[in-house]
């Protein structure tokens, strides 16, 4: 019977969470950091002037540079998320490509990101994506700007610089 209440002890909800919460960021972190760069990647392979054809099609202003400016943000904060850096910094202007990109392009398409369409001959259509997944990937930096990046991340070891620098600024 001690064996088995040891075991449950071990398996309970807020054992496992007081010693898995440190590292609760990193796959955040992962999934975050690596589909921007993923959506990133895929601007440059299919040609970023595509892509400013499409913003100046949507009516967003200066399409070359807002396409060399959002592909260097998925590209710039996508690793900056992966390797933890910056991310308060860095969460602020991916947030903003997220809320252009929902007000945009996805807000007209509704809420839900995955819609099943048909199947044809055992392949299924989708429909244009919702804006669901734009506010995951808000959701996810917001997570880690104002919960920290973990202990796996450049900002966990810039953190007695940044507080230098904080201190020494606040001394003037």
């Amino acid at each position: 019977m001690n064996q088995l209440r040891s075991l449950f002890h071990y398996l309970s909800p807020s054992w496992l969470s007081l010693r898995l919460a440190a590292i609760a960021p990193l796959p955040v972190r992962l999934i975050v950091g690596y589909g921007f760069i993923a959506h990133g990647y895929a601007k440059i392979v299919k040609d970023p002037e595509n892509f400013a054809a499409i913003l100046h099609a949507l009516g967003v202003p200066f399409p070359h540079l807002m396409s060399w400016a959002t592909i260097a943000v998925e590209l710039g904060g996508g690793l900056a998320i992966l390797l933890g850096a910056f991310v308060p910094l860095i969460a602020t202007p991916m947030i903003v490509v997220l809320i252009v990109a929902t007000f945009s392009v996805h807000l007209q398409f509704g809420f839900t990101s995955i819609k099943l369409m048909s199947v044809v001959n055992g392949v299924p259509r989708f429909g244009p994506p919702g804006y669901e997944t734009d506010l995951l990937y808000i959701g996810g930096l917001l997570t880690l700007a104002f919960g920290g990046s973990g202990p796996l991340a450049i900002d966990t070891l810039l953190k007695p610089f940044y507080l230098r620098v904080a201190g020494a600024i606040s001394n003037d």
